[in-house]
């Protein structure tokens, strides 16, 4: 309990808002925006100097228990490359934390008895964002409610925009492969 108390004391003290210097909407595509990695809880549980419930490790993978959990099993799973957003981590976190991430979930639900759960990644604190750090949730959803609640406002995607987002998507893609 005492473990708990002091790791959202620290979450509380450490997390950025969404206001104040550098912390405005940043556009993803524009690499002058990205913002460097600022020291996050995370980063002192990678460390050591605050405890966590770790599930997984490896080189470059951490999966824990989250001390808020929406539901029972509710994991956290990090890359020890400290970056803010998902666009800024490199193939290789990124592929690491793909190898992984299917095999805790199907931990997490063998051993909490869900046989649903969300996967959840925020970017940026308009996207609801907390910890800025790149993590993932494993958030097993149970038939009694324990879970992810979600509002999903969808819209229509016409044609018109889908080919204009597609064409402009693939250059994207094209111009960063190029790149390097």
């Amino acid at each position: 309990m005492r473990q708990q108390s002091l790791a959202v004391a620290e979450l509380k003290k450490d997390t950025p808002v969404s206001e104040g210097p550098g912390l405005g909407p940043r556009p993803c595509y524009h690499p002058a925006t990205m913002s460097d990695h600022q020291a996050t809880i995370f980063d002192k549980i990678l460390s050591g100097e605050i405890p966590s419930y770790k599930l997984y490790e490896d080189d470059q993978v951490l999966a824990f228990l989250d001390i808020g959990p929406l539901s029972e099993g509710h994991t956290l799973v990090i890359p020890k490359e400290r970056k803010a957003h998902l666009h800024q981590l490199s193939d290789e976190s990124s592929a690491a934390i793909g190898r992984v991430l299917p095999r805790l979930c199907r931990a997490v639900c063998r051993v909490t008895g869900a046989t649903q759960y969300n996967i959840l990644q925020n970017n940026g604190a308009h996207a609801h964002q907390a910890v800025f750090h790149v993590h993932f949730h494993i958030i097993p959803k149970r038939e009694d409610g324990a879970g992810l609640g979600i509002l999903w406002p969808a819209g229509a995607l016409h044609s018109d925009t889908a080919e204009r987002l597609q064409a402009s998507v693939r250059e994207a893609l094209d111009a960063e492969a190029a790149e390097g």
